[in-house]
């Protein structure tokens, strides 16, 4: 076995799980509205490596088990996280996702905010064929948060004041906790142990720990157009992420009153930006902030360590070392 794998030979190696789970999504989309179908078609067309319907995948084959369940409940993960990115861009205001525009950018918000709830309702519906309780209790409580983690994020936009617990519960309900509920639903439907259950869900929160904060290094370092959205726009929402928390703990008096002035705006010049950035590289707030997101992914990954070597495990410790090294 390759202890050497790459992610390209991953997916091609569980391109028929990819698939099994793309027909299952198409399967429904097909027969419904017209509005649907064309917005769901947009989005999931979009582009993007389909990781948490693939955590689902990996998870459940890490217990040998194969066939309609796992593209069953990798279809209720994604389009849980499709609805979520319909309603963050909405909420956001943004008119591009993934360098292409946004669906509510081309049909308006009434109808993208109707199917983001179609895709909502439809992934919990899905996930009920599967008649394991754990499983909906692990994506409805998924789902509640990551309504509340958007809340929280809105009501601290603006604030340069958060702290990295605060930071931590919001990306908890933006990203992990879906990752989370996709690897632990994934232990359940494969017939894990309780411990082998928990053991996944660690795995996967903390993969999403590392993911977000990743993504949110690249809104400072990437190219743009590799990224597929402006620089700085995190910025200019006045969100105040990981590597801005680290900076403003070590910035002088001067420097910390005017990151806060900026952050407080809103709105960002290319100076503003500029400063930013030279500040950032001044107090390594980058490095920081990525030597946070390797101690969460080794936390994670030792959660793995009771599992005995497989195609599966090695995938998984693959994937979550891409999520801290990616550049998109």
């Amino acid at each position: 076995m390759n202890d050497n794998l790459t992610i390209k030979e991953i997916w091609e190696h569980y391109s028929a799980d990819l698939k099994a789970t793309e027909d299952k999504m198409q399967e429904i989309l097909a027969p419904v509205a017209p509005a649907i179908n064309a917005v769901g078609n947009h989005i999931f067309s979009a582009g993007g490596k389909r990781v948490r319907p693939f955590l689902a995948i990996l998870s459940a084959k890490l217990f040998r088990k194969n066939g309609d369940e796992v593209s069953t409940l990798a279809s209720s993960v994604e389009f849980i996280h499709a609805a979520s990115l319909i309603h963050d861009d909405i909420v956001d205001g943004a008119d591009l996702r993934r360098g292409k525009p946004s669906a509510h950018s081309l049909w308006g918000n009434q109808v993208v905010v109707l199917v983001g709830d179609f895709l909502y309702s439809n992934a919990l519906r899905l996930a009920n064929l599967l008649q394991k309780q754990r499983v909906m209790d692990a994506l409805c409580t998924a789902t509640a948060k990551m309504s509340e983690g958007e809340l929280i994020q809105l009501s601290k936009q603006g604030n340069p004041d958060i702290t990295e617990e605060d930071y931590m519960k919001i990306i908890q309900g933006k990203t992990a906790i879906l990752m989370s509920a996709a690897c632990k639903g994934g232990a359940v439907i494969g017939g894990g142990t309780d411990e082998e259950v928990d053991a996944l869900a660690k795995f996967g929160l903390n993969f999403g720990f590392t993911f977000q904060i990743a993504d949110d290094i690249l809104d400072y370092t990437a190219e743009e157009k590799v990224f597929g959205k402006t620089l700085g726009k995190d910025l200019e929402e006045g969100k105040t992420t990981l590597p801005l928390i680290y900076m403003l703990r070590n910035t002088s008096k001067s420097e910390t009153t005017r990151v806060k002035e900026i952050i407080r705006s809103k709105s960002i010049t290319e100076k503003d930006l500029a400063d930013v950035l030279e500040m950032l590289n001044k107090h390594k707030s980058i490095e920081k902030a990525s030597a946070r997101a390797a101690e969460l992914l080794e936390e994670g990954k030792s959660a793995l360590d009771r599992f005995d070597d497989s195609m599966e495990k090695r995938s998984l410790i693959t994937i979550a070392n891409y999520a801290l090294e990616r550049k998109k």
